[in-house]
């Protein structure tokens, strides 16, 4: 009967502490390799939240940097554009000023020449056989006009 109620028996306590002792060891061992475990797998799981949420803000920050690039290279077109726009603008007005001044100063050579030298003005029209022609000549003596009608070669 002794060996089924070890607890009655005041000589087996030794015994029966340092068993109970052995297996306190192993349930604290088993528990904190099962409690290890456990963080292991919560820390890997935190390092993979950690490190898709680092790709987001990453894309995110990516995403505005590349926006902040499309706007910045949106305003430098806008104002090349803008630039060349003012630069052909101000070379055209000098253009049509010299243009004009060129006009003025070939009107009053025109009639300079015309006054001095003569003027010789005409027209021509073609019709299927022959070149009608029309010349008149001003000088200071007087008109002098010139009226040819010239037939044209045609091949039979």
């Amino acid at each position: 009967m002794s060996s089924l109620f070890p607890c009655k028996n005041p000589g087996n306590q030794s015994e029966l502490s340092t068993r109970n002792l052995a297996v306190v060891k192993i349930q604290a061992w088993w528990r904190g390799t099962l409690v290890r475990r456990a963080l292991l797998s919560a820390t890997l799981g935190a390092l993979v939240i950690q490190r898709w949420w680092k790709q987001i803000l990453m894309k995110l920050l990516e995403k505005r940097r590349r926006a902040a690039l499309e706007t910045f290279t949106r305003q430098e077109w806008a104002a090349v554009r803008l630039q060349a726009w003012v630069r052909m603008w101000r070379i055209r007005l000098r253009y049509c000023r010299l243009l004009h001044a060129a006009r003025i100063i070939q009107a009053f050579w025109r009639c300079h020449s015309c006054t001095s030298r003569g003027f010789i003005k005409g027209h021509y029209r073609v019709t299927a056989s022959q070149l009608y022609l029309e010349i008149e000549i001003l000088l200071a003596s007087g008109p002098c006009i010139v009226t040819e009608c010239i037939p044209l070669p045609i091949k039979q």
